[in-house]
């Protein structure tokens, strides 16, 4: 029945946007107990209520220790969630990297995305929050990944995801590697300015676009 499988997404963006930590995790098995898809639980549920709670910041009708406890709603719905996803085979999966760049410790957006491109069948090496430059470009020559993903929440930090693109340049890595940016002061126009490859607005989305990335040919 579609409807309960609608009332029970609203119930999961409502209570990570309402900070209900508890309440979220009987919602999250109601949800599972239902036999629904928990990706879209995932993107149509506790990530609406995220991205709601993060326009709420921005307007600072929320400060951080609001989004704090969002967060922490998020990740109780997840724990429930995760466990159910439907993971693609990764026989042949291709290697993604993914940080906040230096500077900036913001990582909910990032564990999002990592979550996502996980159950897209990529193999993600974390490479956590306030990434050094030198880090992105040395893990990118270690592993061979095909994709490098940068986030930020801060405009003060934005200019080291030019300086990654440019250190890979550099070290003769760019032609074999796709970059894909994000976070909440990025813009298209942005990721095209410093020769990133893609800019996402969500973790759904994000996923996708590095399915397509990965799948060009360099």
């Amino acid at each position: 029945m579609p409807d309960r499988k609608q009332e029970l997404l609203h119930e999961l963006e409502r209570c990570v946007l309402e900070m209900e930590d508890e309440a979220v995790v009987s919602a999250a098995e109601s949800y599972v107990d239902g036999g629904y898809d928990a990706y879209d639980g995932i993107t149509q549920g506790l990530s609406k209520g995220m991205e709601k709670a993060g326009q709420l910041y921005e307007e600072e009708e929320y400060f951080v220790p609001e989004l704090l406890i969002c967060s922490d709603a998020m990740y109780n719905g997840l724990e429930i969630l995760r466990p159910h996803l439907k993971a693609i085979s990764q026989d042949n999966a291709h290697t993604a990297i993914i940080g906040v760049v230096e500077g900036d410790t913001h990582d909910i957006g990032k564990n999002l995305v990592k979550i996502m491109l996980e159950t897209a069948g990529f193999h993600v090496i974390d490479l956590g929050r306030d990434v050094p430059v030198e880090e992105f470009v040395s893990q990118t020559r270690e592993t061979g990944a095909s994709l490098v993903c940068m986030s930020t929440l801060m405009t003060t930090t934005m200019d080291n995801m030019r300086r990654v693109i440019e250190r890979l340049k550099e070290e003769g890595l760019r032609d074999s590697v796709r970059v894909m940016v994000g976070g909440g002061p990025i813009s298209r126009s942005f990721a095209e300015q410093i020769g990133a490859d893609a800019y996402t607005v969500n973790a759904a989305e994000a996923a996708k676009r590095a399915q397509v990335l990965v799948a060009a040919p360099s």
